[in-house]
């Protein structure tokens, strides 16, 4: 996966990425965007190799032998702290530079935002609809388990009671007899 997106990555500038074009008079920095946090990079790594380091970081930290004796809980969470501040702050330069790149489409080619928005919308709408669809198979179907004990709470109350009813309701099945002319 880090070769996949070291490839997207290969012709990233080392160092901090490009300044966005300035936003609103009054606005919070470059377009709102988080500035990268200052410090050398390697020049040889980019976000993705960053990100992954500091991820593996995290997890190596969890479960180094050293933490697992280390008898200093105040120590062991200062370095787990440390870890997972690094891999936070190598994510957020990562979401900067896919911002900043959402930015440049949107700027050079506002129909392809139009069409994913378009495409996201026409999705949504059929995830919707065949929601719609799934609930209307459970309603009709509990409408008539509904109905069925309707039916069945009925049937006893229409039938006479006492001690002719059995031969009153055998009676009634009877046809009538036809007449002859």
């Amino acid at each position: 996966m880090a070769g996949a997106l070291g490839a997207m990555f290969a012709n990233q500038q080392p160092g901090p990425p490009p300044p966005p074009p300035p936003g609103p008079p009054g606005g919070p920095g470059p377009a709102g965007l988080i500035p990268p946090p200052p410090g050398p990079r390697n020049p040889n790594n980019t976000l993705v190799d960053e990100l992954e380091a500091s991820f593996e970081a995290c997890f190596a930290s969890l479960v180094s032998q050293d933490y697992v004796n280390g008898t200093d809980q105040e120590e062991i969470r200062t370095g787990v702290d440390q870890c997972i501040q690094k891999f936070l702050d190598v994510a957020r330069q990562t979401e900067c530079f896919f911002l900043q790149k959402r930015l440049q489409l949107s700027i050079q080619k506002p129909e392809q935002v139009i069409k994913e928005d378009v495409s996201e919308l026409r999705n949504e709408l059929q995830r919707k609809e065949a929601l719609i669809q799934k609930h209307l198979s459970k309603l009709r179907h509990w409408q008539q388990v509904l109905e069925d004990i309707s039916v069945q709470h009925k049937k006893p109350a229409e039938m006479p009671q006492g001690p002719l009813a059995y031969l009153e309701q055998a009676s009634a099945n009877i046809p009538a007899p036809m007449k002859q002319t």
